[in-house]
């Protein structure tokens, strides 16, 4: 299994246009072969704050999505233009 967690924070005034991308992503990104689980959450405290939590069948299936339409309109040339930061880390279980 492949998994990643981003954290983005998004430019003041560009949350609601980052619900957007992230609505987007997060349905088309579920619908992808080797995707596992697609989750985006919103902190509580900072509405520009999303946490994405995503796993994957493998690293190609992962390189997969990145090839996608929606993941290169809503994600490269969407949601990573209105962002302040990007955090993101790649995981693996501890038992399969």
């Amino acid at each position: 299994m492949f998994i990643l967690a981003v954290t983005y924070v998004v430019r003041e005034g560009h949350e609601t246009e980052a619900v957007g991308y992230l609505k987007e992503l997060e349905s088309a990104s579920r619908q992808e072969p080797g995707c596992r689980m697609y989750v985006v959450q919103r902190a509580r405290n900072n509405p520009r704050k999303f946490h994405l939590y995503e796993q994957y069948d493998d690293e190609a299936a992962f390189d997969a999505h990145r090839d996608t339409a929606h993941f290169q309109r809503f994600g490269k040339n969407g949601l990573q233009t209105i962002a302040e930061s990007r955090d993101a880390e790649f995981y693996e279980p501890l038992a399969s």
